[in-house]
């Protein structure tokens, strides 16, 4: 599906982004850098993250998910990746000051911390997505005879953010973020026990437990 092709090809580069992000915050509260590149990286993760690639999640898949296969979307994977996207928002305007230097009293010494923060939970997302998500939407919405889902290219802004993200990523090369541990299936997810029960228990049927157990003998 080529919905689900693009997703997962764009989730590299906003991974590279992550990782660049970090360079650059160690640098600015070094005070080693222009403070004008961080309104690059705001812009990418406002507009090419958020308003192209998230977007395209919540008003493309999660919405067809919802009407084609039948999988609910108040509770369970749907709403927690949705809740993520609204808090990576809200992370992103706290990181914006210290990023741009647009307010004096913005302390870039904490712009380390709020990179490691919304870093470690976009990544957390995005594996939970790849291994998870896109894996069983795909079987899904088979079944339910949903070949393909409407995509669409970046407009203007979009596409001039991920190419200054692209710029940024050879300018302050990514570096991994401390003690994170990622992993794949519901279980790596921070969202698993807390605001999901993991996508076999919100998800499958009797049916699907059953040729869980056929395939397994």
């Amino acid at each position: 599906m080529k919905l689900l092709s693009d997703l997962r090809s764009e989730h590299v580069l906003i991974e590279r982004l992550v990782g660049s992000l970090q360079t650059f915050a160690a640098a600015r509260a070094s005070g080693a850098v222009d403070p004008a590149a961080g309104a690059a990286y705001v812009a990418f993760f406002r507009l090419y993250a958020g308003r192209y690639h998230h977007a395209r999640e919540e008003g493309v898949l999660f919405t067809a998910l919802v009407r084609e296969a039948e999988v609910p979307g108040d509770r369970g994977p749907l709403a927690a990746l949705a809740a993520d996207h609204a808090a990576l928002e809200v992370l992103l305007a706290a990181m914006e000051p210290a990023l741009t230097g647009s307010e004096p009293g913005a302390a870039p010494g904490d712009l380390v911390l709020c990179a490691r923060q919304h870093g470690a939970m976009l990544l957390h997302h995005i594996d939970a997505e790849n291994d998870v998500l896109f894996v069983e939407s795909e079987a899904r919405l088979a079944q339910a005879s949903v070949a393909e889902l409407p995509t669409r290219e970046p407009d203007a802004e979009e596409a001039a953010a991920r190419d200054a993200g692209a710029a940024l990523v050879d300018r302050y090369p990514p570096s991994d973020i401390p003690g994170l541990w990622r992993g794949a299936g519901c279980v790596a997810c921070p969202a698993y026990g807390e605001r999901c029960g993991g996508i076999e228990r919100e998800w499958w049927s009797e049916l699907d437990w059953q040729d869980f157990h056929d395939r397994a003998h």
